[in-house]
């Protein structure tokens, strides 16, 4: 029962919850989107899975968050920082 419930919870509450390395390359603004599209895709996938596998949640669950990111910013090749699109 725990398991359940604790797969229904999102996984990042805010963007303070992110792993470092997104916060220090990630504008604000990207982390937001990074944590919304993360938390929708987790939510959608575990409701709509018989797959017992959380990291293949996660890893689908990144690459959903990450493309979200990608339509509003890119990376900078000198800094590998991310910075908006014009």
């Amino acid at each position: 029962m725990l398991r359940s419930s604790f797969l229904f919870k999102m996984p990042y509450r805010t963007k303070l919850d992110l792993p470092l390395n997104l916060q220090e390359i990630l504008p604000e603004h990207a982390q937001e989107i990074f944590v919304k599209s993360f938390n929708s895709a987790w939510e959608e996938y575990v409701r709509n899975s018989d797959h017992p596998d959380a990291t293949s949640k996660e890893e689908i669950a990144f690459r959903i968050a990450w493309s979200a990111v990608k339509k509003k910013y890119k990376k900078d090749k000198r800094t590998g920082r991310w910075i908006e699109k014009n």
